[in-house]
């Protein structure tokens, strides 16, 4: 079998096999950082290992189905791991056999090799996204823009850096940054297909949508929930973020801080999938729709660069609700 195509070297002088270029067949030999680790037992009783690694270009599902043998030593979730073992197909997707395990010593690996991160230009998305907020006219909504997004310095680094997603979608650095970029477009592209939505709200909900998630989320290579976010969550968290900077806006009319909170609180759609209300303005189901949108057809995206195979079934997406495959181009 050919080996993994190479990446940079590590600090340990190997070269790194990058996950996006793992292949069926393929020999690895490279350290990974262990995202999570589970102990689970076989249909047959005995025990295994089930693990999600990862690197900056993506994540595997790995097994260590004989833990505790030769060559397997002891590591735990977050820990840098030095792993041997053979790439293999299950149910169309890559998981890695692992053969031996080593956790690294400080000084082995480069951390940044192992966040997730955008595939595009943060600095191009961040200015677009500008752009549009430029869009915005009302000058009590520009002031809130601005009071957020040019004068919070400490926000926009977290804004640009976090994620968008643990793993659903937009999981990676400046996930965050590229949903609501998304977002944001498709808003422009409705008010400008129907009259009569108030491109000015629409336009500063959406920049506003997800905000909530810098604080919802911890920073990498954690990822992970933070007691404020399992709590409370995004949304009321980014409510709470818009009221913080609406009390520094002299005369901010009522009725329209209202209406902008009640877009972010519906923008989920649906009570079960956690909006405390549903969309009672057509700027709010607006913002639902292209949330949605974007957030689905990015699971589309990331599961067709996971896939094995060209034109072949990837198999079932609980959030997406069926099978799915790519159509030819």
């Amino acid at each position: 079998m050919q080996p993994a195509e190479k990446g940079m070297t590590t600090e340990r002088g190997l070269d790194m096999q990058y996950i996006k270029d793992l292949k069926e067949g393929d020999n690895v030999s490279s350290i990974y950082l262990c995202r999570k680790k589970n102990e689970l037992t076989a249909k047959n009783g005995r025990a295994y290992d089930s693990l999600i690694l990862q690197d900056k270009t993506g994540s595997i599902d790995a097994k260590i189905w004989e833990p505790g043998s030769v060559g397997i030593e002891e590591f735990s979730e977050m820990d840098y791991v030095d792993i041997v073992g053979e790439v293999t197909v299950y149910q169309k997707k890559y998981q890695l056999n692992i053969k031996r395990a080593r956790r690294c010593r400080e000084g082995e690996y480069d951390p940044s090799e192992y966040v997730p991160v955008t595939k595009k230009n943060r600095k191009e998305m961040w200015d677009e996204m500008i752009r549009l907020a430029n869009k915005v006219k009302e000058p009590h909504l520009r002031q809130l823009i601005i009071k957020l997004f040019v004068d919070d310095k400490e926000f926009i680094h977290s804004f640009q850096v976090s994620s968008a997603a643990k793993t659903v979608h937009h999981g990676f650095m400046g996930g965050l940054l590229e949903h609501t970029l998304g977002v944001m477009r498709l808003c422009d592209n409705f008010a400008d297909n129907y009259p009569f939505l108030n491109r000015d709200l629409l336009l500063t909900a959406a920049m506003f949508h997800d905000i909530g998630k810098t604080r919802e989320l911890s920073r990498f290579p954690q990822n992970d929930y933070t007691e404020e976010g399992q709590l409370i969550g995004h949304i009321i968290i980014g409510v709470e973020m818009i009221d913080e900077k609406i009390k520094e806006i002299p005369d901010f009319p009522p009725v329209l801080s209202a209406e902008l909170r009640h877009c972010i609180l519906a923008h989920h759609g649906e009570l079960e999938y956690g909006s405390p209300k549903k969309p009672a303005l057509a700027e709010a189901a607006a913002l639902n729709f292209a949330d949605n949108t974007d957030a689905k057809l990015e699971i589309f995206k990331e599961m067709f660069e996971k896939g094995t195979e060209e034109n072949s079934w990837l198999g079932w997406q609980q959030l997406l609700d069926s099978n799915i495959r790519k159509t030819e181009l």
